[in-house]
């Protein structure tokens, strides 16, 4: 694995783990009935997520320009499959992660009350108080969280479209930039295409799987639905996101294949 795929396979690991993460901010912003302070910790969760955005573009596109010019199209697609495999791994994690994440967001939205600052905030979680809190708030998943998941309510819907909206998010870049691979002449406007993608899976988010857990949360905290039935749908999206990065692995050169027919008829 070259240097830049190993970089942008630790990016693509850091923005999946904190978009499963997020989910347990919704379970701490309920625990602490502090929800619309959750939603400033859920915005320092995407800050980081959008800055590694930034830099895996542009070190991933170089590394495929490398291998087009040199003509081993084959390295290029290995390295998107590790890129999408640290997709899967990330949201695996964070779905282990979700108990301790929870308890330390509680701490974090409690101390983002307390100081009214993100800047002392931030000081405080890396301060040696809050580094031993963090280590107090470790916890294993219990097998019975596991065993209650029932599929009997599930929103089988909404479940659908995360799982789509994922997958068009982990592929969306990687398709684009492998079609560049198989039409090396129309290798940026198949790139600029990734919007549309991405596009797409934001669409399936901000129309239809925020608004219902937003919904959701409010029904937990009005007591309309029980603490348990939340986060059993909670760790229901977390998979329904981490079988969403399978899918990608099985849509990357389907996707591309389009993504350079489309590119060729625009």
């Amino acid at each position: 694995m070259d240097l830049q795929v190993q970089l942008v396979f630790i990016l693509t690991f850091v923005i999946h783990l904190i978009g499963t993460l997020a989910y347990a901010v919704r379970i701490a912003g309920v625990r602490t009935g502090r929800i619309a302070v959750s939603f400033a910790v859920a915005n320092l969760l995407l800050l980081v997520a959008r800055t590694s955005n930034t830099f895996q573009g542009p070190l991933l596109a170089k590394h495929v320009e490398e291998n087009i010019l040199s003509g081993n199209i084959s390295n290029v697609e290995t390295g998107l499959r590790w890129l999408i495999l640290a997709a899967t791994l990330a949201t695996f994690l964070g779905i282990l992660l979700i108990p301790t994440s929870q308890r330390v967001f509680v701490g974090a939205i409690e101390a983002l009350g307390s100081h009214r600052s993100v800047p002392r905030l931030l000081l405080s979680l890396f301060s040696r108080a809050g580094l031993r809190e963090l280590r107090g708030n470790i916890r294993i998943p219990s097998r019975k969280n596991f065993a209650h998941l029932s599929l009997r309510r599930a929103p089988y819907r909404m479940l659908i479209y995360n799982a789509l909206a994922t997958a068009l998010l982990t592929v969306g870049v990687f398709a684009s930039l492998y079609a560049g691979c198989l039409r090396p002449e129309l290798r940026v406007t198949a790139n600029n295409l990734s919007a549309v993608i991405n596009g797409i899976s934001t669409v399936l988010l901000f129309l239809f799987i925020d608004p219902y857990l937003s919904l959701l949360t409010d029904d937990v905290a009005s007591k309309k639905v029980t603490d348990a039935d939340f986060r059993r749908s909670v760790v229901l999206f977390g998979v329904s996101r981490l079988l969403g990065t399978v899918i990608a692995q099985f849509a990357l050169i389907p996707g591309a294949k389009v993504i350079a027919f489309v590119a060729r008829i625009i």
